[in-house]
């Protein structure tokens, strides 16, 4: 699969001809400056949850490209006052088949509120099944067991998993994550933005390779196949 790096944990998935954009934080990240959104292609946007660095820019993407916004029934709702068309809401647990492919959204443990103050509904992870390969990008969450559900539904050929620690996982949880999900490919998302999440690359990286797994960083605007 074509996959893009946009900074923090936003990211596109190109699938069957489609493109899947996830939680666009791009303009209010100073990291990733070069990027302009205006460029940004998106069939569909996935937002994890309500968090302003993951929705920040969806509103502005979704109108330029008529993409379809998938998130929690709150958040979903919510772009829709604000003049987005197209929308599909889930909530955790549930699944529906698009036509790039299949998408189950998961448990995540985090919190979720708008950027106004509106509740966000719950957080979720989402696993995308598809006739290209299947992934599961875990969105901000802490470790959970239901990640070991995972491998029981579907064969995943990468994970996109946060790394930073202090508001999420942290690389040594994230090792733990992609062992019950049941990946050995692993794309670090959620590191390095802001002071509380900085890691050490190379450090990091080592740690996964000891256990046996590939962590790739692509830099922001990098685009790399896995």
């Amino acid at each position: 699969m074509r996959f893009t790096f946009y900074g923090h944990a936003c990211f596109s998935v190109v699938i069957n001809g489609k493109k899947l954009l996830f939680d666009p934080f791009i303009t209010g990240n100073e990291l990733a400056s070069s990027i302009d959104i205006a460029t940004i292609e998106a069939d569909y946007i996935f937002l994890s949850h309500g968090h302003s660095d993951h929705v920040a820019d969806a509103e502005a993407i979704a109108k330029a490209t008529g993409a379809t916004i998938v998130a929690a029934y709150e958040v979903a709702t919510w772009f829709a006052t604000k003049g987005v068309e197209k929308y599909h809401p889930m909530n955790t647990g549930g699944q529906w088949s698009f036509d790039f492919g299949k998408v189950k959204c998961v448990n995540a443990i985090h919190s979720s509120t708008l950027p106004d103050g509106t509740g966000g509904g719950n957080p979720m992870g989402f696993v995308i099944s598809s006739t290209e390969g299947n992934f599961y990008y875990s969105g901000d969450t802490a470790l959970t067991l239901d990640m070991q559900l995972i491998p029981s539904f579907a064969s995943i050929g990468f994970a996109i998993l946060p790394i930073g620690g202090n508001f999420t996982m942290d690389a040594a949880d994230a090792i733990r994550a992609a062992k019950m999900a049941g990946a050995i490919k692993v794309i670090g998302v959620h590191y390095d933005t802001f002071g509380y999440i900085k890691i050490d690359k190379q450090a990091t990286i080592d740690l996964f390779q000891k256990e046996g797994l590939y962590l790739y960083l692509p830099s922001i605007g990098e685009t790399i196949i896995i």
